[in-house]
């Protein structure tokens, strides 16, 4: 077993011999980028890859390294990087004008699409991203309530704006994160994962606008939801009277076409959605029934003796998005994009699995859909890795770490041509193949191969994992 405290490990030698381009980059971008990063989630030790090109399930790094990607444009990538469809439709829109600061025939068709595909839906309002999506279905909640809070659950994210900063990866008590008002933290309720119950006890207060959750569970699954909770749900708040918002900026047209909703069968007052819905491209939006969207309408409005519902964008339907958008949308509609993604991953899942039990390592892989995760196990509980279930584990052991490990893991995957998503695990797209599967599944054991080798799977408290 080597010692990890003479010298550097071989993990990181490797990485860093493998990327020296990246972290010339890496030091630059550190003179004027705080932290030397765009993106929260980019944060890593010693320093991230640096993206130069990428084409279907493969990316490259300006080093000039290839990998199997499971980031996928952060999950907005259903159909894989570089589609050729979607990039014709981008170049003929861009060969007509980037941005024409006036209504345009693809944001009514892209509504159109969206209105066939969502259950929901009956208006669309375009944003620029997800966080604006949720920030204005809050706000929709609210007008069309006369309510002034929004129940969330602990984990679930919905982006970075002040009302949903806290309960994510910390302020689990509900106090306001640095620059957050207090009375802005404190117009959102935190419950428990899944605690139908609490909810409940929440809405009889009388003073909630929506509930808000994320269909499949927080981080893509990482702490599961079971379906019977969204129809749960979906009975509590039309019994008091609230709404239910269903933010589908990661599940929307992956789960299925439809998204969640049109899977589990289970229809919310409002949507939120990104990501695939904009084709990679940037784009969000908002989608619900006519008297909620109608808010926005400002003739609507005042011939119901409201205030209108005040909501601008620069880039809103942006006609490069839009094109990216339909296109996208289309193929998943007239495809099995969303059931060949979760499959894959479905193979992945086990195989991975069964390389944890043959090299006798007490984590698990598990998710739903066209997610994986990664449990590493920080309780140092007996488990048996092709049986394991999310469901049963508390959501503190599911989302507990061991930061200094798991980083040494994204890192020994990318050594070996595979890149996650963060520590966490990955998403995979329709472009992902057998062939992609293999080469990670043996890129996963020589990565926790190198992990043993530097001490690293010593901690998990000696607990070996049960094989039968």
């Amino acid at each position: 077993m080597a010692d990890r405290n003479a010298g550097e490990s071989k993990i990181l030698a490797t990485y860093r011999a493998r990327t020296k381009r990246a972290a010339e980059l890496n030091r630059k971008a550190r003179e004027v980028l705080p932290g030397g990063i765009v993106h929260d989630s980019r944060r890593m030790s010693p320093y991230g890859i640096y993206g130069d090109r990428a084409q279907g399930s493969r990316k490259w790094d300006v080093d000039g390294n290839e990998y199997v990607d499971y980031y996928g444009g952060h999950g907005s990538l259903l159909l894989g990087h570089q589609h050729p469809q979607v990039i014709a439709a981008i170049q003929a829109q861009l060969a007509k004008g980037m941005h024409l600061a006036a209504a345009h025939e693809l944001e009514v068709e892209w509504a159109y699409l969206i209105r066939e595909m969502v259950p929901s839906v009956e208006r669309v309002r375009f944003t620029s991203s997800g966080t604006e999506a949720t920030q204005l279905a809050m706000r929709l909640a609210r007008a069309a309530t006369g309510r002034r809070k929004i129940v969330r659950f602990l984990t679930h994210f919905h982006g970075w704006h002040d009302h949903v900063a806290g309960g994510v990866h910390d302020h689990f008590d509900g106090s306001p994160n640095a620059g957050v008002l207090g009375e802005v933290a404190a117009s959102t309720v935190l419950v428990a994962p899944n605690d139908v119950a609490a909810v409940e006890r929440v809405l009889a207060g009388k003073d909630i606008a929506a509930v808000m959750i994320e269909p499949v569970g927080s981080s893509s699954g990482a702490v599961p939801t079971p379906p019977e909770v969204l129809g749960m749900l979906r009975e509590s708040t039309r019994k008091h009277g609230a709404l239910l918002i269903f933010d589908e900026v990661v599940t929307g047209f992956r789960v299925a076409p439809g998204g969640a909703q049109a899977y589990y069968g289970v229809t919310p007052d409002i949507t939120t959605m990104a990501k695939i819905l904009a084709g990679g491209m940037p784009g969000g939006a908002v989608g619900g029934p006519k008297d909620i969207l109608d808010q926005l309408d400002h003739e609507a409005a005042h011939a119901a003796g409201r205030e209108h519902v005040n909501h601008h964008g620069t880039h809103n339907a942006h006609p490069i998005s839009a094109a990216a958008g339909i296109a996208t949308l289309n193929i998943i509609r007239g495809s099995d994009a969303c059931a060949k993604a979760s499959a894959t991953a479905a193979t992945l899942r086990k195989a991975m699995n069964e390389v944890l039990e043959e090299e006798g390592v007490p984590w698990a892989v598990y998710g739903v859909h066209s997610f994986f995760n990664i449990y590493s196990n920080p309780q140092g509980h007996a488990l048996k890795p092709t049986t394991f279930d999310g469901g049963t584990i508390t959501v503190e052991a599911l989302k507990g770490r061991n930061e200094a490990m798991l980083g040494k893991l994204r890192i020994a995957m990318l050594n070996n041509g595979v890149d996650l998503k963060g520590w966490r695990g990955g998403i995979l797209s329709a472009a992902h193949t057998q062939a992609d599967v293999d080469f990670t599944v043996e890129a996963w054991r020589k990565s926790l191969r190198a992990l043993k080798e530097e001490g690293l799977l010593a901690g998990a408290k000696g607990v070996k994992a049960v094989t039968a």
